[in-house]
Parts: structure tokens; C-alpha cells; sequence
């Protein structure tokens, strides 16, 4: 049996890494792993490869400046590489563009497909990525599921048994399978002690979504906030391509460069940025991964977005959604929460989805 997975994006890479040595453990199982090329550049990619020991084996020379232009070339070169590999199962890791482009091909070319991460909902269509969800769900035939509440919105849709041969599986969270396995590697890197940081005693900031940082009204307010928090402890910012680059061109690099006790980075390779997850005292993002990560590090965690594609890191983790609101984000930081890891995020999830896909 041959399976290919499409992957385009940090979190993409991050969710599969396990995929080809866990299938060594089945007979006449071979994975294949294609790089749309949506992540690109060295520090947002190769590194992660690099890490994980994990090369793709095709990559596709994405072209085009636009969302659409770069979607109807992953489409193409991915029509070309099924004509060619002629795989029997199609895997699609997320939510990102190259999901979903993955997700078209498959049914197109009628190979039948699995959503990693399926059925999670913010119920904000105004997020690309919740579009991306419910198109490939759309078309799906195996659902492999992170938490609960993927299982309940899939029933609520009328997908989990839109068929006799389709699948719904809680299988757990792949991306803590990768925290697992390299949790060694993780504890080794030297990120603290390379910028004087002290377990424990600073809080974490990442900020990259287009709602929050495409606009001036945004950027201001993580600019105040950043003040704000800074005055109590220190913060570490490793600053997304996306958010400096709106930083510039909205004329503040010079009052975030100004920022007193705000450590400000380039992007970081994984181990080092897990390494400061894990030695935070407290994280601040609008990411959805981080969610689930500090979740299963049991570090404090506030989401600066007003909804959650993944609510159990609320309702049993770390979590608390709080929005742009800086009176609701300082109670928080001053009333951090405790939870407890949700079931199945255990590290062999990955030994869960590939048990569904040759089982079928």
C-alpha cells in the first residue's frame, strides 16, 4: 500500500514526522511524503527537516505572488505527482493552503483521503484556515481526530457517516507524538542559556495572524501590551517573518525596537523554541498549535483570538481565550490555569492513524 502525504507548512511538518518509522513496523506500507514548497525559506522549513532527520521525497517548485496564483500551481503539480506515484491513500495534514490543495487532487484523481486534525471549528469564516477545514472535510473519507469536539462537529455535519465506508477515529494529536520523540533533543538546546534566561521567569509571545497584525489598530495594541507585560517580567518574542514585515511597513520598528525587557528574535528552529515553551512561565499567542503544546507541557497559556478551533486546551488544559482585550489578558496573567493533558495525547497517534489506514 502506498500512501502520500502533502505537506506545505511548519505545522504540516511538524504533525508527520514519525510517519515513515512507524510504518516500517507494517508489511508492504510505504509512506511517501510530497513538499508543496508553501514554507520556503530556510529558518521556516529545511531546518525543521533537518531536525527530524526527515527529507521529503518530492518537493514541487511553487510559483506565483497570490494565495490563488500559488494554489493553482500546488493543484497542478500535485495532479502530476498522484498521475505519476498513482498512491492508494492520500494523507492532508492541517488546515493550510496545501491541505486543502492535497484534498482537491484526491478526490479529483479519486484516491481515497484522510484528514489529519479534522473536524476542529472556530466558527470564523473569516479565517482562511476554517475555510480550508470544512472544504476538506468536505471531501473526506477518513477522519482522524485530535479531540472531542472534532467527533461532535463532524456529527453536527452529517460527515462522520456520510457513507458506508467512511471513518471517524479519535486517534489523538500527532503533533505531540513529535514533542515526545524528541523530547531529549529539546531539553539539550541551549536557547536559555544562549540569551541569560532564567527557567520559569519569563512569558513567551508569538503573533502572526493576519487579524491581528495586517492592521495598525492591531500592532498598536500588541505594542502597548508588550509594554504593559514587560514592566512585571520579561518577554521573549521570536517575531514571525509576517509580523515584521507589517511592523515596517506600518512605521513602528523603531518603538518595538525601543521596547525595554522585550527580548526580540529571529524565528528559532523547533528544539529551540519548544525549549523555551517549556521553560516559560507563561505564553502569550494567537497560534493554534502552541494551544495544544502548552497544553501538554502544562505551562500557562492565554490566546489573544476571540474563538478556539481547539477548545479541550480550555476546557482541560492551559488554556484561556481572551481576545484583544488587555484587562481580561493581565487578569489572566495574574490568575494563570492548571489543567490536565486530554486523553489520547500520549505520544502513538501516529501508531493509531496507520493502524485505521491499513485496516481499511
Amino acid at each position: 500500500m502506498k500512501v502520500l502525504i502533502v505537506v506545505g507548512t511548519r505545522p504540516n511538518f511538524i504533525k508527520v514526522t514519525r510517519f515513515k518509522k512507524v510504518a516500517r513496523s507494517f508489511d508492504n506500507l510505504n509512506i511517501e511524503i510530497v513538499h508543496t514548497g508553501q514554507h520556503y525559506d530556510h529558518k521556516m522549513a529545511n531546518v525543521f527537516f533537518e531536525q527530524f532527520g526527515l527529507k521529503p521525497d518530492h518537493f514541487l517548485n511553487l510559483k506565483g505572488t497570490s494565495a490563488s496564483a500559488q494554489m493553482a500551481n500546488m493543484i497542478s503539480g500535485l495532479s502530476e505527482k498522484v498521475a505519476t506515484l498513482k498512491p492508494d491513500y492520500v494523507l492532508v495534514p492541517g488546515d493550510v493552503n496545501s491541505t486543502l490543495a492535497g484534498a482537491l487532487v484526491a478526490n479529483r484523481e479519486k484516491v481515497r483521503l484522510g484528514h489529519l486534525e479534522s473536524g476542529l471549528r472556530s466558527f470564523d469564516r473569516g479565517m482562511p484556515e476554517e475555510v480550508n477545514r470544512i472544504l476538506v472535510d468536505q471531501m473526506a473519507d477518513d477522519y482522524f481526530v485530535t479531540e472531542d469536539s472534532g467527533i461532535q462537529n463532524l456529527r453536527k455535519e452529517g460527515l462522520s457517516d456520510k457513507s458506508d465506508t467512511t471513518t471517524a477515529s479519535l486517534v489523538g494529536n500527532t503533533m505531540i507524538d513529535t514533542l515526545v520523540e524528541f523530547d531529549d533533543a529539546i531539553n539539550s538546546s541551549n536557547i536559555l542559556a544562549q540569551h541569560h534566561l532564567k527557567e520559569g521567569q519569563y512569558a513567551l509571545m508569538t503573533m502572526h495572524r493576519p487579524a491581528t497584525v495586517d492592521n495598525v489598530v492591531g500592532l498598536q495594541f500588541l505594542l502597548d501590551l508588550l509594554h504593559k507585560v514587560s514592566v512585571q517580567q520579561q518577554v521573549v518574542l521570536p517575531m514571525h517573518p509576517r509580523t515584521r514585515a507589517r511592523i515596517e511597513s506600518f512605521g513602528l520598528k523603531s518603538a518595538f525596537d525601543a521596547l525595554k525587557n522585550v527580548l526580540i528574535l529571529e524565528p528559532l528552529d523547533y528544539f529551540a523554541f519548544q525549549r523555551l515553551i517549556l521553560g516559560a512561565k507563561v505564553i502569550l499567542t494567537d497560534s493554534g498549535g502552541i494551544q495544544e503544546e502548552s497544553t501538554f507541557r502544562q505551562v500557562p497559556c492565554i490566546t489573544l483570538r476571540p474563538n478556539t478551533e481547539r477548545p479541550v486546551t480550555c476546557e482541560l488544559g492551559t488554556n484561556q481565550l481572551v481576545g484583544l482585550d488587555q484587562e481580561a489578558i493581565i487578569h489572566a496573567l495574574e490568575h494563570p490555569k492548571s489543567g490536565v493533558i486530554p486523553p489520547f495525547w500520549d505520544g502513538k497517534s501516529t501508531e493509531r492513524v496507520l493502524n485505521q489506514i491499513v485496516s481499511l
